[in-house]
């Protein structure tokens, strides 16, 4: 099934790719296009021309019944109007009706983890959990809670904006304007920045990679030489997983959920990144030899997740 007349599509709008995805209503996602996004100091009309340009890729001249957007930044309770996105130019953008005329289609809007989550819980690694925090690596940190098989917004629609909590005081600069957020020690940012900080200092094949400019260093590169067993890059992962774990005992002592769920870019990394997150959630979270501390898993359905997310979530409107 594809929505009846015209098909399901869903967009993941990250700081870094467009992502736009038909999908089914079972989840499939049937094909992507992928498009860079033009950054955060552009017009924001600069985004939306790509993901216009990004659907119209998959879809080519057939109909569309629904579209949605999961976008990296805070949307508002209406789901109309990107409130703020650290990594894209949106700011209180009316972006779902802007959209909706130029696709000539209902558009749904949400927060790109928060679809991201509804999706993991409705087909991937929170199938039949009761409770699931989710929280995605990209360019930063997003986040989706899951209460009783439904997602759970908040007061004003922006809960799970987990990446801008602070976690070292006066600590690094980050994209929204405060110090020490933990996005800026693990997420794919974080990644870069610390293999960055050895090129030169200790011997490795990202040098290579990279051509010897720092600058042009980044996260598939760090992976490709975690993956052949460059020292560098893998301390980098483990770096980032540490700061990940320390993190998650935070929400876990917050929140108590039965399943922690980690996607995003980063998260391709699986136990390379994942175990040295379990060792500090452990070491961190106050009582854990006194108390049970859920499972901390990869997601299942990879960097689709926000995007089938989204396009569910707006089938289910028309």
């Amino acid at each position: 099934m594809d929505g009846g007349v015209g098909r399901w599509v869903g967009v993941d709008v990250g700081g870094s790719k467009v992502l736009a995805g038909v999908v089914t209503a079972t989840g499939e996602v049937l094909r992507t296009a992928l498009r860079r996004t033009p950054g955060r100091l552009v017009a924001a009309e600069a985004v939306e021309d790509a993901l216009v340009d990004a659907v119209t890729a998959v879809t080519g001249d057939e109909p569309l019944a629904a579209v949605g957007v999961a976008a990296a930044g805070f949307v508002d309770r209406d789901g109309s109007r990107v409130v703020f996105a650290p990594h894209l130019p949106w700011r209180g953008e009316d972006v779902r009706d802007r959209l909706a005329q130029r696709l000539g289609a209902p558009v749904l809007l949400d927060n790109d983890a928060t679809c991201a989550a509804y999706a993991e819980a409705t087909y991937g690694a929170g199938r039949g959990v009761s409770s699931m925090l989710l929280v995605a690596l990209g360019t930063g940190i997003g986040g989706g809670i899951v209460v009783d098989g439904g997602l759970w917004r908040g007061q004003h629609g922006m809960a799970g904006e987990f990446g801008h909590m602070q976690v070292v005081p006066d600590g690094a600069p980050c994209e929204c304007g405060r110090r020490g957020c933990w996005e800026q020690y693990s997420s794919g940012n974080a990644l870069v920045r610390v293999a960055r900080s050895r090129l030169g200092v200790e011997p490795t094949v990202l040098t290579d990679l990279c051509d010897g400019d720092p600058d042009r260093l980044t996260g598939p590169m760090v992976t490709e030489a975690a993956e052949s067993g460059d020292l560098v890059a893998r301390a980098a992962f483990a770096s980032v997983g540490r700061w990940l774990g320390v993190g998650l005992a935070n929400l876990v002592a917050a929140f108590d959920p039965a399943l922690l769920v980690v996607g995003g870019g980063v998260a391709v990394a699986g136990d390379r990144l994942l175990a040295p997150a379990r060792e500090a959630l452990e070491a961190s979270l106050v009582g854990a030899g006194h108390r049970e501390v859920p499972p901390l898993v990869p997601a299942a359905l990879g960097p689709s997740a926000g995007l089938v997310g989204a396009a569910v979530l707006a089938g289910a409107t028309v």
